[in-house]
């Protein structure tokens, strides 16, 4: 028998260490008498930091969830058992999710709490979110770009016809009139593009080049700015599979972002190299007002923007292109300093179908 009861608690002990979630026995007074491995890594602890402290100060340095816990075990004293969920941002901008529940007098006098690490979870749904947004969006673009882009027609057609009968104290009116219309047809591109897929034809080019053209495109509004480009190009870098357009409209539509949010003037770095896994990165700083960390998240959203006329389109235009590319588009900001935009483009890649 004795053997028997010994079995059964190396069975029992060993299910409880080798669980995939995290495990916390915790007494009446709160204070923790047990945890697994899982929990260990979960909170960044030895088993002997843990055991004997608080369930209560697991949290210490987040004041705000530690509210949240007591709500959680006084349902638990009331109800005998209970769910929650808790979202946690990390020392360096990350963040986890955690499913947790609790049952009340699991043995005489313990409780036990299993925890869940969900974050992947949560990640998979705010893209499934995503991309119905954008689904939605794009039905929306087309039938939107189409019922402008028929008056839009008829305006600019007799808009040219009225031009050899401006007189010269209504020329000013007269580019007025066709520079916004000129916007308006952007916006009803932009909207096309989130609309339908775009014909692409990659081809070998030279990144630095592309740079180059975007470069000097820009220069004279940089100059209105009193903004100035540093630009540093690793030599003998090899050529990228694009498409070149696609990556102008990218880089025109970040730098132009970087001019904009520098009024004052000011220096914006540009800089391309090749990174380890056959990568090349292209990045863009400004020493603009920055972006706030809880909305460097939200960049490439459909009609989110930082710009008080914005729209939010061009830089989700620009995160499906690069993600076109198989490459990805990483963010730093503080506020005050400026902004980081990273793009990183691979040399050797499968074309998206």
């Amino acid at each position: 028998m004795e053997k028997a009861l010994l079995m059964s608690e190396q069975r029992y002990r060993r299910i409880f260490e080798d669980s995939m979630d995290g495990l916390i026995l915790w007494n009446d007074k709160y204070h923790i008498i047990d945890i697994n491995c899982s929990a260990m890594r979960i909170f960044g602890l030895s088993k002997d930091k843990l055991v004997g402290q608080s369930v209560l100060d697991l949290f210490t340095h987040l004041n705000e969830k530690r509210q949240e816990i007591l709500n959680h075990i006084k349902q638990v004293t009331n109800n005998g058992k209970e769910c929650s969920s808790m979202v946690i941002e990390g020392i360096d901008g990350g963040v986890r999710h955690f499913d947790y529940s609790t049952k009340r007098g699991i043995i005489d006098g313990m409780n036990l709490t299993v925890i869940i690490d969900v974050t992947e979870k949560a990640e998979l749904q705010e893209q499934l979110r995503k991309s119905d947004r954008l689904n939605v969006i794009g039905e929306l673009a087309a039938g939107i770009a189409h019922e402008i882009r028929n008056p839009m027609t008829a305006l600019k057609g007799f808009i040219q016809l009225l031009e050899p009968t401006i007189k010269a104290e209504h020329a000013m009116y007269y580019d007025v009139i066709t520079s916004e219309l000129a916007r308006i047809d952007s916006i009803i591109n932009e909207f096309l593009i989130l609309a339908k897929p775009q014909e692409i034809r990659f081809q070998e080019n030279d990144i630095r080049q592309i740079m180059r053209e975007i470069v000097d495109l820009l220069s004279a509004q940089a100059v209105l700015y009193n903004v100035q480009f540093h630009t540093l190009y690793e030599e003998q870098l090899p050529y990228v599979y694009c498409e070149p357009n696609q990556l102008k409209k990218v880089f025109i539509n970040i730098i132009k972002n970087a001019i904009e949010v520098m009024p004052n003037g000011g220096k914006i770095t540009i800089a391309i190299n090749s990174i380890k896994d056959q990568l090349i990165q292209i990045s863009i700083r400004d020493q603009g007002t920055g972006i706030p960390k809880d909305k460097i998240k939200k960049l490439g959203e459909p009609f989110y923007t930082t710009k008080e006329k914005g729209t939010g389109l061009g830089l989700m235009v620009s995160y499906r292109i690069i993600e076109e590319h198989n490459g990805s588009i990483e963010v730093e900001s503080e506020e005050g300093i400026g902004t980081l935009f990273r793009i990183k483009l691979p040399l050797n890649h499968l074309v998206n179908s």
